[in-house]
């Protein structure tokens, strides 16, 4: 198997996983922030997974710049949310 070959399967397969469960668990907690709610331990948990699981990613997004602006638009979309519970822990 080649290099490429298992780029793209793993591209699909971080794709996938963004679709079905980090983006809309994301945009859950968005809504819950921007109702003023703080994130719980579990929240917390999932942000600090994705933020890790980034780091790590971070050689393959080097090789493909095609998804340069999809991760940071996810990215930002995760910042908004962090900032936005710091906020809200803030004004409790």
């Amino acid at each position: 198997m080649t290099d490429a070959s298992k780029d793209a399967g793993l591209v699909a397969a971080l794709i996938d996983r963004f679709e079905k469960i980090r983006l809309p668990k994301a945009l859950e907690l968005k809504e819950k922030v921007d109702n003023g709610e703080t994130l719980n331990d579990i929240d917390i948990a999932f942000l600090d997974e994705v933020f890790a699981d980034a780091g790590k990613l971070k050689p393959l997004l080097d090789r493909h710049s095609e998804y340069h602006k999809l991760v940071g638009q996810a990215m930002s979309l995760y910042q908004d949310i962090t900032e936005k519970a710091l906020q809200n822990e803030k004004n409790k």
